[in-house]
């Protein structure tokens, strides 16, 4: 496997997460958002300005999805809530469960419908506690279980292939969708299986339907066909990088998470930027984050 290649990379935030994740950005207002699962933490970047607000949350949440101007839809620990962005006021509108102990919400992306894919997986990455959720119209319904560390949800443009990954088992999955709801019309099936270094962790597709994986522990963000092939893998400042989304008022920009989870001092000190948050040039072009179905939107 050849080295990744070498882009220009900027820093976007300089405070370190603990566990970054869920990258995700509102064309409208230009605004990126992302989490630190662990520290409790949801940041808000204005990206025209520079302007990085943190907001402290009362749980562990790992991703979110826009409903309108004024509300989103919070994936975490313990179910899904609704947010006001104004007042940062919640209130848990879905549970999440799990069947073998303590879980938390981990990766999420909304499908063109609206239809919002959250994973889930038990506190300690236990095998087999992991799933993969729908919340369409005000309902949660399983879609798959079984898996470890569900990752790397993300949707062909046209809506009829979904994409998730066990990071555990590096393994990256295609299933059919049905476009007009998002859910699935058949079982899901191996794409791509990573023999390299590094774990398959969070994904986001291109306008040309191209999937791009933060590779975690490898440094990282591969690109994939939609038939499974490596097409590029792109170098990142930091070891763990965990999940990517195009940004700005062309998409053109790459901001990618990080994370510092695991790390020990030796760690930390042989990888200056852990756990910081990065815009790529790429030389792709991506596209608009969908918004989540709610009360009718």
């Amino acid at each position: 496997m050849t080295a990744p290649e070498t882009v220009p990379v900027s820093v976007l935030c300089m405070e370190r997460c603990h566990l970054g994740e869920g990258p995700s950005y509102d064309a409208g207002s230009d605004t990126a958002w992302w989490f630190d699962i662990l520290e409790r933490r949801l940041f808000e970047a204005h990206l025209e300005t520079g302007r990085i607000t943190i907001h402290d949350l009362p749980v562990m949440a790992s991703a979110l999805a826009r409903i309108d101007a004024g509300r989103q839809m919070l994936a975490a620990e313990d179910g899904l809530y609704l947010r006001e962005i104004a007042s940062g006021k919640l209130s848990r509108v879905a549970e999440l469960v799990g069947k073998d102990g303590p879980i938390r919400s981990n990766d999420a992306r909304v499908h063109h419908s609206g239809t919002f894919w959250v994973s889930t997986m038990g506190r300690a990455a236990a095998a087999g506690a992991g799933a993969i959720h729908a919340f369409r119209d005000g309902k949660l319904s399983l879609l798959f279980s079984g898996l470890t560390i569900p990752n790397a949800i993300c949707f062909s443009p046209d809506g009829a292939t979904g994409y998730f990954a066990d990071t555990r088992e590096n393994a990256l999955y295609r299933v059919v969708l049905d476009p007009a709801t998002g859910l699935p019309v058949e079982a899901p099936a191996i794409l791509h299986k990573r023999e390299a270094a590094g774990g398959l962790d969070g994904a986001v597709t291109d306008a040309q339907g191209l999937i791009w994986c933060a590779i975690w522990g490898g440094g990282c963000v591969d690109v994939y066909s939609p038939r499974g092939e490596r097409l590029r893998s792109i170098a990142m400042p930091a070891r763990q990088p965990s999940c990517p989304v195009f940004v700005g008022p062309r998409f053109d920009r790459l901001l990618v998470t990080s994370a510092h989870e695991n790390m020990n001092a030796d760690a930390r000190a042989a990888d200056p930027d852990h756990g910081r948050t990065f815009l790529a040039e790429v030389g792709a072009i991506g596209r608009a984050e969908p918004s989540l179905r709610w009360g009718g939107s």
